[in-house]
């Protein structure tokens, strides 16, 4: 199945049980704006669990916070965001589409790449267990073509990201022929910045009314916090806060369903470092962070590390942790060294020191940040695009059946488990409720009794609900039941006395964490 049409087909599935909703679709929609359902929202809690547990949970020297959403407007003025939170847009004069005009030659470079691992998968095929794979990639004149266009065209493209050359933008773009998705046409504007900011009023009157902004990221409500943090839990270098919440920009490119959207909610975690070990940290942080979203067990080959080509104004370091999604690699996370940027702008706007003095040396200094941060709707669309799968089966009588299911990870699924009376009579549905009543303070249960047991399978099979639970005659005997596994559809006897231990230790986020 193309990689498009299986993307389409997990949208049009995550609408369908329950998972994202577009928002105001009675309306006919707001673009790039969407509603999460009742499992939608379940799953994202379990995401959000995840992380905020590895991270306050596991370290004794990183504490929550949780800032507002609306700040003082010197304060967007003093992180640059007011001056220099742009994208580089440009138009196609047929479609009147508009793009970013860097990730356009950044797909194309994504393109040339994937040529080059083309050329070398057939020679992989063609050669077998004798294929020299790196003498293949140093000789073969395919791969030397493609390799020095790609160079020439990146450098070019890093040149003009360092100096902010739009007019060299353009320029690759015409030079490499980069078409427009909707029109195939060539016919480009100039590029220009548009600032991605939300601004609003606050005051009484119109007369008194102040002019602020939606944020546009969360860590800037750390970082003036940072000595309301540091002196009230009289924490002592290197220390983190963590934060997760709302964030809003104006993405005139808002598309791929849920991976951009105009209103969204990010995971952040600012780690608080003496100047001269930031390098160290980010390393620490990198390595940590990677494994954190390997440990969910969807390939290892599945992730790799982006470094920037172009580091920001206020970064010594920085790189994204990509995940393959259906449509390529694209970023998940970002790892940044700040350097000490963000505290020192806020003491020169704000006249306020933020510095921290140090025991050990006795001296005062503005630390350096190392920070992490993680989009929640992101991290939602790879674990759903991870585990979404068609399968094609043999039933019981020999004909062939299929299936679509969720193969969440059973830590993150937003139903634990279903119970399923084989029929609604002979008391059967009386001891499922039972059952629920017993489990549902410890899992997120659901009883379900319409329709034949097989249907009932498929559907919790499509929500991703990892453990059937189905009562029938021989329960109302010896009080066992029938527990299947969603990835296996394999079918195993136990007592209802032993239920609880069984999936508690299927689904403990405990054992989740451990592997970190």
């Amino acid at each position: 199945m193309a990689q498009e049409d299986l993307f389409k087909k997990l949208i049009a599935h995550c609408k369908e049980y329950g998972y994202i909703f577009p928002s105001s679709e009675i309306y006919d929609g707001l673009a790039a704006v969407y509603d999460y359902g009742q499992y939608g929202v379940e799953l994202k809690n379990n995401i959000k669990k995840y992380w905020w547990d590895s991270m306050v949970l596991l370290h004794e020297n990183i504490v929550g916070l949780d800032s507002a959403i609306f700040m003082h407007p010197t304060a967007w003025k003093a992180s640059g965001h007011v001056d220099a939170f742009n994208d580089p847009l440009i138009d196609n004069k047929d479609s009147k589409k508009r793009y970013r005009a860097d990730v356009l030659i950044e797909e194309h470079l994504e393109k040339l790449s994937e040529k080059i691992e083309k050329e070398v998968e057939k020679a992989r095929n063609r050669f077998g267990e004798k294929f020299d794979e790196a003498l293949f990639r140093s000789t073969n004149p395919r791969i030397l073509e493609i390799s020095e266009k790609y160079e020439q065209l990146h450098k070019r493209f890093v040149d003009a990201l360092a100096g902010s050359d739009l007019a060299e933008l353009r320029q690759i773009i015409i030079d490499s022929e980069i078409v427009c998705p909707v029109s195939g046409t060539k016919n480009w504007t100039e590029v220009r910045h548009f600032n991605l900011m939300f601004s609003t009023e606050i005051g009484s009157t119109s007369d008194g009314a102040m002019k602020i902004y939606l944020r546009p990221e969360t860590a800037q409500g750390i970082f003036v916090n940072f000595l309301n943090v540091q002196k009230t839990g009289r924490m002592k270098l290197p220390f983190g806060i963590a934060q997760i919440g709302k964030a809003f920009r104006n993405e005139i490119v808002a598309r791929q369903f849920i991976f951009r959207m105009r209103e969204f909610e990010q995971m952040e975690m600012q780690f608080f470092v003496k100047p001269g070990t930031e390098l160290q940290w980010f390393s620490h942080w990198k390595e940590a962070r990677m494994k954190w979203h390997r440990a969910l067990g969807f390939g290892d080959e599945n992730y790799r590390f982006h470094d920037h080509d172009k580091l920001a104004h206020y970064a010594n370091a920085a790189t994204d942790i990509e995940y393959k999604f259906p449509f390529g690699f694209r970023e998940v996370e970002g790892i940044h060294s700040r350097t000490d940027f963000d505290l020192k702008q806020h003491q020169q706007y704000s006249g306020r020191k933020m510095q921290y003095f140090d025991p050990e040396i006795n001296k005062s200094y503005i630390p350096y940040v190392i920070e992490t941060s993680i989009g929640v709707d992101r991290m939602f669309l790879q674990v759903v695009a991870a585990s979404y799968y068609e399968e094609d089966l043999t039933g019981e009588d020999g004909v062939p059946d299929s299936r679509v299911v969720l193969r969440l990870p059973s830590v993150l699924a937003p139903v634990k488990l279903a119970v399923l009376p084989l029929v609604r009579k002979d008391g059967l549905p009386d001891i499922s409720h039972r059952i629920v009543d017993d489990l549902k303070f410890d899992f997120n249960c659901q009883y379900d009794e319409k329709d034949s047991i097989g249907k009932r399978y498929r559907r919790q099979d499509a929500i991703g609900t990892p453990y059937c639970i189905t009562i029938d005659y021989q329960t109302v005997d010896d009080s066992t039941v029938t527990i299947r596994y969603r990835d296996t559809m394999l079918q195993e006897r136990v007592a209802i006395a032993d239920l609880k231990n069984i999936i508690a230790d299927k689904v403990s986020l405990q054992e989740q964490l451990k592997k970190l």
